[in-house]
């Protein structure tokens, strides 16, 4: 696990790092207090995940394809 505020991470960061966190939990090998602090951590993870997964899709939604299906840029995306 890192000290990197999850707001600060990139989607693979994140992901990554919610990986780990599963595996540990997964094993049980870690303290109570500990599997708590790393639910939690855990919990922001997949939050953020989601968050940046989702932003991801309305971009790709948002782009305007031409007559012959060619990428022709993109449109603004209200809230992004």
């Amino acid at each position: 696990m890192t000290d990197t505020p999850v707001a600060e991470m990139s989607f693979e960061q994140a992901m990554a790092e919610l990986e780990q966190v599963v595996t540990q939990l997964e094993r049980g090998e870690v303290p109570l207090e500990e599997s708590i602090s790393l639910y939690q951590r855990g919990s922001e993870l997949r939050k953020h995940c989601e968050t940046k997964l989702k932003a991801a899709e309305e971009k790709v939604a948002a782009i305007t394809l031409d007559a012959n299906g060619e990428p022709t840029g993109t449109k603004p995306v209200e809230g992004l």
